[in-house]
């Protein structure tokens, strides 16, 4: 249970309250999972991407690959501890949230969860 609810965020209404896992407000019919501490949430709302080891990332950071990763149509594929310079951050599909160019390979896309910020 929460001892302080939120207030509503799309109305701003004070009278919110707990059902099950979710909080409501009367005044709107919103309902939303609060949001707990260390959640991977901001607080404006945009999305927070980690790396392997839970460091956040920001466009333009160099990372290092922790996996080696097989890449179609290329038998060596990429090697654990390859750097990539001036990554960006993407919604892609898949889980695929970073956007980035790797020397050798070229453009492509990789997960967030197989690099280590540099």
């Amino acid at each position: 249970m929460i001892e302080n609810l939120p207030p509503c965020p799309q109305c701003s209404s004070e009278y919110t309250y707990e059902m099950n896992n979710l909080v409501v407000c009367p005044e709107c019919g919103h309902e939303w999972v609060p949001a707990a501490d260390g959640d991977s949430a901001d607080t404006t709302g945009e999305r927070v991407i980690k790396d392997a080891v839970g460091n956040v990332l920001n466009d333009g950071d160099t990372v290092t690959v922790v996996k080696a990763l097989k890449v179609k149509g290329n038998p060596s594929g990429i090697k654990a501890g390859t750097k990539v310079r001036n990554i960006r951050l993407v919604d892609g599909v898949d889980g695929h949230d970073i956007d980035c160019r790797i020397d050798g390979f070229g453009a492509m896309q990789l997960k967030s969860s197989v690099v280590k910020k540099a």
